[in-house]
């Protein structure tokens, strides 16, 4: 199995989801399209990994709700356990940081103002995504311990704030070294 359905499956085991649900939130993971999540779904429930009911809809076509398995949890579980790849970097704008000193120090400035404009907005994103999860969880958020269902998103947009807040800084060093 591929890494994305493995991410289908990790969704799975919080919420029973339509194909269209999973390919929406496995969107902050794992780029991917319809293309990909309904053939993948179709595999894992031919293993026993997913199974799903049809919900009939007066207004719209039937739609399927898939749910993780027992033999989906196990398999999830083993996955876990198996060592994980590198992430993969494809940063365009590095690339261009690499060669900056070909533009002048205004064009330089102005890719800077505009990278730290697109920083600020997923900053944005991430609290509101914050408050979300503050608003779930039954508990303050410092105090969740590792086995709360809210747990893992507390820590995942955490971390998220942490790198464009790590990303923002370094946008304003480079500017301040720019205009040195």
């Amino acid at each position: 199995m591929n890494t994305l359905s493995y991410g289908l499956l990790s969704l799975l085991s919080k919420d029973s989801r339509t194909g269209y649900e999973l390919m929406q939130h496995i969107q902050p993971f794992w780029p991917a399209k319809h293309s990909q999540i309904y053939p993948l779904l179709a595999q894992l429930e031919q293993k026993g990994y997913v199974e799903f009911v049809h919900v009939v809809q007066s207004d719209k076509p039937d739609k399927k709700v898939y749910s993780l398995t027992e033999a989906g949890l196990k398999a999830l579980q083993e996955w876990i356990g198996l060592p994980t790849d590198p992430p993969v970097t494809r940063d365009e704008f590095a690339l261009k940081i690499y060669c900056i000193g070909l533009v002048n120090k205004e064009e330089a400035l102005k890719m800077l103002v505009e990278r730290a404009s697109y920083y600020k907005g997923k900053k944005e994103r991430f609290m509101e995504s914050f408050e979300k999860v503050k608003g779930q969880s039954e508990k303050p958020l410092e105090e969740l311990e590792f086995h709360d269902p809210m747990f893992a998103n507390y820590v995942l947009v955490k971390k998220a704030m942490l790198k464009v807040d790590a990303d923002l800084h370094w946008c304003e060093w480079m500017r301040s070294k720019l205009k040195s």
